[in-house]
């Protein structure tokens, strides 16, 4: 089974990828797009330079190796992906090989963490709008998107991941409720710029708590990204 998990950053999407990767079972890969990404648009992200120098820059290769063989012949692959680098001209037809999962998570707490970590986000940058025409074309060619709130992992990882993997065909493992301290073998480049909290957890954190209250252009990028939020959070499995 190859699982692709889609969020926009800061999004308990690393933990989650720790989580599967605390498996014996289960490969995981790291924004296996995010060179291809920042060689078509320019962008200039934290350890650009390392990025570009560790992944292929033709998206066509990455979408090609997601489609092929599973890596060290582990009968399950899970992918992270950031729902903001499928931007025009990186393929997608390789999505109708694999499980599609969406996490989501209010928009006030991404916006509240990822500008901590890289100045005046957009709207493209957090991925929220890309989520949700993501999942729309899951759902067109008939690949029943599953659907989970970062919020209701934090309230209750072992009720959220069994939920998670019943609906996608997977056995529960309870050792995708910890794992070992100081990341992952297949952490991407760029993690000791973002890693940093995850690096030195060994589970979940507890539950969130009230919405942080955001000013400014953080406020406006929040009402801007919140329809999209909206039209996901009824979908999520409780």
């Amino acid at each position: 089974m190859k699982i692709a998990m889609w969020s926009g950053p800061r999004n308990l999407s690393t933990a989650m990828m720790y989580a599967f990767g605390n498996r014996t079972d289960c490969a995981v890969v790291d924004e296996p797009f995010y060179a291809a990404y920042l060689a078509k648009t320019g962008l200039d992200h934290p350890m650009s330079n390392q990025i570009l120098a560790a992944q292929p820059h033709d998206p066509q290769v990455v979408a090609d190796a997601l489609s092929g063989p599973n890596p060290d012949g582990k009968p399950h692959w899970y992918q992270k992906h950031m729902t903001q680098h499928m931007i025009a001209g990186v393929p997608r037809l390789w999505m109708r090989d694999v499980v599609n999962v969406f996490l989501i998570r209010h928009p006030a707490r991404v916006i509240a963490s990822y500008a901590a970590k890289r100045e005046n986000p957009s709207l493209d940058d957090i991925g929220f709008r890309q989520q949700a025409e993501l999942y729309q074309e899951v759902q067109s060619f008939g690949g029943n998107p599953v659907v989970i709130d970062s919020h209701d992992i934090r309230d209750d990882p072992r009720m959220i991941l069994e939920k998670l993997c019943d609906a996608i065909g997977l056995d529960f493992d309870p050792a995708m409720l910890s794992w070992p301290e100081g990341g992952h073998k297949d952490d991407g480049v760029w993690a000791p710029h973002w890693y940093g909290a995850v690096w030195n957890s060994t589970g979940f954190a507890g539950a969130e708590g009230p919405l942080p209250v955001l000013e400014g252009s953080a406020a406006s990028l929040c009402e801007e990204a919140l329809p999209y939020y909206l039209q996901m959070a009824p979908h999520a499995l409780k």
